[in-house]
C-alpha cells in the first residue's frame, strides 16, 4: 500500500483530504506543522508528500528546497496544497522541484487523480533511467547531476527534467504540450511563456551547446 504524507494546517482540508485518500487505497498521515512532519520523516518515508506552502511554522517552498537538496529525499514526489495561484507562484514552486501545484479549493477526485499520475511518473517502484549522453552533453538521473565536456552543471529541478526528455527523444520533435503534461504534470495558464523561459535558461547553461536545443515554430522543440 503506497503511503501519503499530507502536511496541511488546516484540519477539516486534512480531515476531507485523508479520508478520500484512505477510502481510495492509500495509507496516509496527517501532519499539521513542518515539525511534525520532520519528525515522521525521521522514523519513515512516504511515497508522496502533499505540502501546503502556507504552514505555521515554516515555509512550504523552503521544506521543499531542503528535501530536494537531501539526497534521500531529492527525487520524492511532492504536490504542493496552496491558496496561492498566480503563475509566478507556480513556476517558483515547479523551479523548487515541486512535481505538481493544486490551487485550492480544488476537487478531491482531481487531486487523487493528480496524485495516482505523480506517482507513476515518479517511478515509486524503483526504475530508473542509465545515464544520457550525446557530443559532450550527459545527464545522470540517479544523481540528477548534468554535465558539459564532463564539468557539472547547475540546473533547477525542471531545467533537469526538461533537458532529461529532451534528450530521451533526440531527433524527435516533442510538442509543448507533451513537454508541459511531462515535467509539469498538467496545463495551467502561462504555459507557453514558461515552458520558453525555462529552454532559453537551459540553453544559456548548456552554453555553446545549448545549440542542440532546436525550437520547432508552432510545435515544440527537438534536442539534435
Amino acid at each position: 500500500m503506497q503511503r501519503i504524507y499530507c502536511v496541511e494546517d488546516d484540519e477539516d482540508i486534512r480531515e476531507l483530504v485523508s479520508y478520500a485518500l484512505k477510502s481510495s487505497g492509500f495509507e496516509v498521515s496527517e501532519f499539521a506543522t513542518a515539525a511534525d512532519f520532520r519528525s515522521a520523516m525521521e522514523i519513515s518515508m512516504p511515497d508522496l508528500v502533499l505540502l501546503d506552502i502556507m504552514l505555521p511554522d515554516q515555509d512550504g517552498i523552503e521544506i521543499l528546497r531542503g528535501l530536494r537538496e537531501h539526497s534521500v529525499t531529492k527525487n520524492m514526489p511532492v504536490i504542493l496544497l496552496t491558496a496561492k495561484s498566480t503563475e509566478s507562484d507556480k513556476i517558483r514552486g515547479f523551479d523548487m522541484g515541486a512535481d505538481d501545484y493544486v490551487t485550492k479549493p480544488f476537487s478531491v477526485l482531481e487531486l487523487i487523480s493528480r496524485i495516482k499520475a505523480v506517482l507513476k511518473r515518479s517511478g515509486v517502484n524503483g526504475v530508473t533511467d542509465a545515464a544520457i549522453s550525446h557530443e559532450g552533453i550527459r545527464v545522470d538521473e540517479n544523481s540528477r547531476i548534468a554535465y558539459v565536456d564532463n564539468a557539472p552543471i547547475t540546473l533547477t529541478y525542471k531545467e533537469f527534467e526538461l533537458l532529461s526528455e529532451l534528450m530521451k527523444h533526440r531527433g524527435s520533435v516533442i510538442p509543448r504540450e507533451k513537454l508541459l503534461n511531462k515535467i509539469w504534470g498538467y496545463h495551467f495558464e502561462g504555459e507557453s511563456r514558461t515552458l520558453d523561459v525555462h529552454i532559453g535558461s537551459l540553453r544559456r547553461k548548456l552554453g555553446e551547446k545549448g545549440s542542440h536545443i532546436e525550437t520547432i515554430r508552432n510545435v515544440g522543440y527537438k534536442f539534435i
